[in-house]
């Protein structure tokens, strides 16, 4: 029997960073829940307890069931049935064992039948089944849009939503339309407030929706009449028992084949405004997106994650010349690389969720009482760095992500391009990640700011003063001189004052600094675990290439060549 957690010790590492003594005892309100609920943690060592037995639950599940049934899932896929999506029958399996285990609303508050975990443990969850299957967490993992119910719906809708997420029912975040993709300012499906019945209904069409078909479903829709920008948009929650909705089709897509991709049409269909009119895409779908931003990041690792392990196996196997090919300069360079990047997207997900959690954690207090100053600069601190981080974390890791599916089809050969091992089907899912919530390109442009505020270096020499062991301060002294070229390139190309420069090379300094930041924190995980000392020294080598591979592109560049570029 499979679990994948107790195969993977690296994720027990993450889960018990210094950092969760405090989150969690904020998460539990100092463990007060304790006091209403029996099944409530009494103390740290009883929360970490309970989210270790989750895990391995978790883990035991995508081990002996969704990762057994990923093939199946990949060739039968779902089909529309009278404008109905009927799941594979593999998905129908994952799904009811996991709701069965109650992984559902993992991190919603008790009062609505949640677990009121922590984030670390919801997205290590969401890393183990994108590790078994990257299709089925796109329908297991939706469940996270329910803290955007939780955060801005009103206490009757929670009460009403909530408590169902909690009992098994699949959510979707309804954003996209053909005519608008990443530009959601462009968005035309019309709410329509009918004075008669007190009611909103929505008409019109959306495309390329996850999961289209779920219960629950947060709808961005134009409710201002005559506007054409953002601030014409509301949030919505549609109920699929209130009808109004059809499934058109389901997208044929290159990878995650067995998450429905849906183009809907809404006629009269009715919905309940979420917060505040006016404020959907300003402020409701910007939260909405970060965490399925991280939802991505963690997508992307779980999928590295599998490639790795492939890649690994075969390698072990596979013999040539009278000799495993793991044995071959070429192939272990390969491999030491891909548990490089794994370790170091894996390192960088997991401090981008402390800082959400943090954050977040800190955000929900504050409608129970007033901060107090150190708190609300606390708040502020995390905020910030979440704000920093998501966007790193989900570019870094979905482009590290596709560079292990590729070399772990590499490693495989001619075999990789058969459809007989999984690395084919991993490679086709790999694929997504760079593009959905968000293309690389746009968290880059997320990023960017960062990089010009000076966010990202004040991180990197907060890290530099960090306590690491001894022997490892030559890896330390090397990141701090990539830091001091990644400075000094910042500098030369902000100083232009230029803004299409400084777009020009968005990417090169963001990449720059998400390769300090990832050494760093790998340094951070080699003081706790040698474990990790392999893919420190390999990832700091990696990336310092990198960095003196960037800045001496752009060293070289003036404004004056970006006129080739434009003219492609």
């Amino acid at each position: 029997m499979a679990n994948f957690y107790l195969d993977n010790s690296d994720l027990k590492h993450h889960l018990n960073h210094p950092l969760m003594k405090r989150l969690v005892a904020l998460k539990e309100r100092n463990y007060t829940d304790a006091e209403k609920y029996d099944y409530a943690p009494i103390d740290f060592e009883d929360a970490m307890d309970s989210y270790e037995k989750v895990l391995e639950i978790a883990g035991e599940i995508c081990g002996d069931i969704v990762a057994p049934n990923a093939e199946s899932v990949d060739h039968e896929g779902p089909q529309v049935i009278n404008g109905r999506v009927k799941y594979a029958s593999g998905t129908e399996k994952n799904l009811d064992a996991l709701v069965k285990a109650g992984l559902m609303g993992i991190s919603i508050p008790r009062r609505y039948n949640g677990l009121n975990f922590s984030l670390v443990p919801y997205i290590m969850a969401a890393d183990m089944v994108s590790r078994a299957d990257a299709g089925f967490v796109n329908i297991w993992g939706l469940q996270d849009c329910a803290e955007t119910i939780y955060e801005f719906a009103s206490e009757e809708q929670k009460q009403k939503y909530l408590p169902r997420v909690c009992a098994g029912e699949t959510m979707a975040m309804d954003l996209t339309e053909p005519d608008a993709g990443s530009d959601l300012q462009a968005v035309m499906l019309k709410a329509t407030y009918s004075e008669k019945d007190g009611c909103w209904y929505l008409n019109g069409v959306k495309r390329f929706i996850t999961n289209g078909d779920g219960h629950i479903a947060l709808v961005l829709a134009r409710s201002e009449e005559g506007t054409k920008d953002g601030r014409g948009l509301s949030m919505f929650i549609y109920d699929k028992n209130d009808g109004g909705v059809t499934v058109r089709r389901i997208e044929n897509k290159m990878g995650i084949k067995g998450s429905p991709t849906c183009e809907l049409v809404f006629k009269n269909a009715k919905a309940e405004l979420c917060g505040d009119r006016k404020m959907g895409l300003i402020k409701y779908v910007m939260a909405l997106m970060n965490g399925a931003r991280l939802g991505i990041a963690a997508q992307s690792v779980g999928v590295s994650e599998a490639a790795y392990r492939e890649a690994l196996t075969y390698a072990q196997e596979r013999r040539q010349f009278g000799k495993a090919i793991i044995e071959f300069p070429a192939v272990y360079e390969m491999l030491s690389l891909m548990k490089a990047k794994l370790d170091a997207s894996r390192s960088l997900l997991y401090e981008t969720t402390r800082f959400v959690d943090m954050y977040k954690v800190y955000e929900d207090i504050s409608k129970e009482r007033k901060l107090e100053k150190e708190e609300r600069d606390e708040m502020k601190k995390y905020q910030r760095q979440a704000d920093a981080f998501t966007p790193l974390a989900k570019g870094m890791s979905s482009e590290f992500c596709n560079q292990n599916a590729y070399d772990c089809v590499q490693i495989h050969g001619g075999s990789g391009f058969m459809k007989d091992y999984a690395c084919e089907r991993i490679y086709r899912d790999a694929r997504i990640t760079s593009i959905y919530e968000g293309t690389t390109q746009l968290q880059v442009v997320a990023a960017i700011r960062h990089v010009t505020t000076g966010t990202f270096l004040n991180m990197m020499k907060f890290y530099e003063q960090e306590t690491i062991c001894p022997e490892l301060v030559p890896l330390q002294n090397r990141l701090k001189a990539m830091t001091e070229i990644y400075e000094k390139t910042v500098t030369s190309v902000v100083e232009t004052k230029d803004n299409e420069y400084i777009d020009f090379h968005a990417r090169r300094m963001v990449e720059m600094a998400g390769h300090i930041i990832m050494g760093h924190l790998l340094l951070l995980d080699t003081t706790r675990c040698d474990s990790f000392r392999n893919s420190a020294e390999v990832y700091i080598h990696f990336g310092e290439a990198e960095v003196k591979k960037q800045a001496e592109f752009i060293s070289k560049f003036n404004v004056e060549d970006l006129e080739f570029y434009r003219k492609g």
